[in-house]
């Protein structure tokens, strides 16, 4: 995503009424893009190994964030798969994330973007 492109997944605005200050959204869009950054690739790793309650922890942690910071039509789907990891078959969750990922990724990037940070994608090709 290029800076002069909008934002599909994040939204400052919601963030701005949420928190009601840029220091606070800063801050906590900092943390955002640790988490995200730290948890996606964990969230992988338990649902390939079929540890669908591991995964389960942190998608949870994940839809307490997602309203705060997310348009509308992704908080529904974390939402959606953290509710399905609570009772689904590992397989049918691991389906679920795998098309939640690249979406919470882009996400990331979007942060990333708003907060002047380097994009993973630059980042790969040093």
């Amino acid at each position: 995503m290029n800076s002069s492109t909008a934002p599909q997944y994040l939204s400052v605005d919601r963030a701005m009424d949420f928190i009601g200050d840029e220091a606070g959204v800063r801050t906590l869009l900092n943390t955002l893009h640790q988490t995200l950054g730290d948890d996606l690739p964990r969230i992988a790793a338990h649902l390939d190994a079929g540890d669908v309650q591991s995964a389960n922890f942190l998608l949870h942690q994940l839809k307490g964030f997602a309203p705060v910071f997310c348009v509308t039509p992704l908080v529904d789907r974390v939402v959606e798969v953290e509710h399905l990891s609570k009772a689904g078959a590992a397989s049918e969750v691991r389906a679920a994330y795998q098309v939640l990922a690249p979406q919470l990724a882009q996400l990331r990037e979007e942060v990333a973007t708003h907060l002047g940070l380097p994009s993973d994608s630059a980042q790969a090709g040093n």
